[in-house]
């Protein structure tokens, strides 16, 4: 069983800075650590190897300081970590990120599995991986809680799987043909920690780094130029408010802050 799980490095902090001009996050200078939400896809991933055997691929895009998040995952026991690094890349909306990846996807593949974490902390949007599902026309199970069966791929038989979906009223239990592509959710297990062995051979690990020409894929294709939305205004709200204060015996001071919420519809 070949599976293949999307990682990202994000930055190790709350101070986001956008570029107003460009509408796209600043991230020189800013310390990173793989995606806390992807750590629950690693983990899933290196249980369905454990159980099924195989191999366990880890692919991520970012500049080269992204090797941590790959060397991360490395240390936890994936076989083999792939970085997408070329500055034609940078800029990218969602859509540019999973053409990205699914054309590496395509290059590494065949894969059984994608995995997915649920969204990336710095943009927040859970779009990548449904996107890039749908690129790679696979199908997809979002919010999945629980990995429950699959049935591998036989001959005459292309092999299924069977998950639990977190959903705001409760689960849903779905099945997809494989090879198929889930999101998790952190209710999915709790991730391992590295062993000191696992992190001296992810140390050591050769990272192959793969740029544009090594996808075959156009400048347009990519990047800034490859995505069809735009920031097109960056601003910092301003958050203002007008006291009034109550000077007035405790009786009087409830008549007064009730009428006041009253008048404001508040009540």
């Amino acid at each position: 069983m070949r599976i293949l799980v999307a990682v990202k490095y994000v930055p190790d902090t709350d101070e986001i800075r956008i570029d107003e001009a460009t509408g796209t996050m600043v991230r020189e200078g800013i310390p990173g650590i793989i995606n806390p939400l992807d750590l629950y896809a690693v983990e899933a991933a290196l249980r369905l190897r454990e159980a099924y055997g195989g191999e366990l691929v880890a692919l991520s895009m970012g500049p080269p300081a992204a090797e941590e998040a790959l060397r991360e995952a490395l240390s936890m026991g994936v076989d083999r970590a792939f970085l997408l690094t070329d500055r034609r890349f940078a800029g990218a909306d969602t859509w540019a990120t999973a053409h990205t990846l699914s054309a590496a996807a395509r290059k590494l593949g065949p894969f059984d599995l994608v995995l997915c974490g649920e969204r990336a902390t710095d943009g927040e949007t859970g779009q990548v991986g449904p996107e890039l599902a749908a690129m790679l026309d696979l199908p997809a199970i979002t919010y999945v809680s629980a990995i429950e069966e699959i049935r591998l791929p036989q001959t005459g038989n292309s092999g299924w799987i069977r998950c639990r979906r977190l959903t705001e009223e409760g689960y849903q239990r779905l099945e997809a043909p494989l090879p198929a592509l889930l999101t998790v959710v952190k209710e999915i297990n709790e991730p391992r920690l590295p062993t000191f062995r696992g992190k001296l051979s992810a140390r050591r690990a050769e990272i192959r780094r793969l740029t544009l020409d090594d996808l075959g894929l156009s400048p347009e294709e990519v990047g800034l130029d490859g995505s069809p939305t735009r920031v097109v205004k960056v601003f910092y709200p301003t958050l203002s408010r007008d006291t009034v204060f109550v000077h007035a015996p405790p009786e009087k001071a409830v008549e007064e802050i009730v009428s006041f919420l009253r008048e404001h519809a508040l009540i």
